[in-house]
């Protein structure tokens, strides 16, 4: 697979992560977009494939070989020897591509949380190890900015988690932590029941003040010297902060059709962020 496709998949999958990263310079740019090429198939190893669990099992277990035959010499997948190439040019640990395998992994085994102490360890796994991935290819002075990759990535998790609680729930997945959901009395089959009273609205307020919190403790430690840097990574948060603002202004019913920051909003702050950035002082 060539870097022109990889673009082709970031293109057609209509993310913000698309509208986040267009602006970089193209050789940035095509590196995140055969970063974002690997996990868009990773995951679709799992959530765009019919098989059996087993066999969803065999084929990340496949994917993970190959992935380690790119870098030890070549894989047969084309994708995998241009992230290969693109871990090296950069200095990208393997590592956070192989803890993205086991978080997708995780979605095999597992569709409840007990505690966010578990659903943080996905969260990092699904999320966090891409900001980190992409934090090296941005370039950074300050090591404590590798911090805001990964809170970032947490924030960003939690709010897909608030958005997707509807779609979660056709693959019989709560991501809401048993616990929290234990506090405000909201049963599972009250969740399944799509029972939006009080008690929701308390139980989805408090995951969006932990959100916020991860979005508050990632700009603090965006080093100052480093948020020019970052500025495809400022636009992406910018895009998922307007979604939880816009899931608090629905009250937290999230149980109707899904709430997305549609693509003129996207590209209009992904424009006003970069020009930020170029023309004013950084905040």
């Amino acid at each position: 697979m060539s870097v022109e496709s990889a673009s082709i998949i970031t293109k057609k999958s209509r993310s913000s992560f698309y509208y986040s990263f267009n602006l970089l310079p193209r050789e940035k740019r095509d590196a995140i977009y055969t970063v974002y090429a690997f996990c868009k198939m990773t995951d679709d190893i799992v959530d765009e494939n019919d098989g059996s669990v087993q066999d969803k099992e065999l084929q990340l277990s496949k994917w993970r070989r190959e992935l380690e035959k790119s870098v030890n010499g070549g894989s047969s997948y084309p994708l995998l020897n241009q992230l290969s190439s693109t871990a090296k040019n950069f200095r990208i640990p393997v590592e956070h591509f192989t803890d993205l395998i086991k978080g997708v992994e995780m979605d095999l085994n597992k569709s409840r949380y007990s505690t966010f102490d578990e659903l943080y360890t996905y969260c990092y796994r699904v999320a966090s190890t891409v900001g980190l991935m992409c934090a090296e290819i941005f370039s950074y002075t300050k090591e404590h900015t590798r911090q805001y990759a990964v809170d970032l990535g947490i924030a960003l998790q939690l709010t897909n988690i608030m958005r997707d609680v509807k779609q979660d729930l056709k693959l019989d997945r709560i991501y809401i932590p048993q616990e929290d959901m234990k506090r405000y009395d909201y049963s599972e089959e009250d969740l399944k029941n799509h029972v939006y009273d009080d008690r929701f609205i308390g139980l989805m307020r408090h995951q969006a003040e932990r959100a916020r919190l991860y979005y508050k403790t990632a700009n603090e430690h965006l080093a100052r010297e480093d948020k020019k840097h970052f500025f495809a990574a400022r636009i992406m948060e910018k895009i998922y902060y307007t979604t939880l603002r816009k899931i608090e202004q629905k009250n937290f019913n999230v149980f109707g059709d899904k709430i997305r920051v549609n693509r003129f909003n996207q590209i209009f702050i992904a424009l006003e962020t970069w020009l930020s950035h170029r023309i004013l002082p950084v905040r």
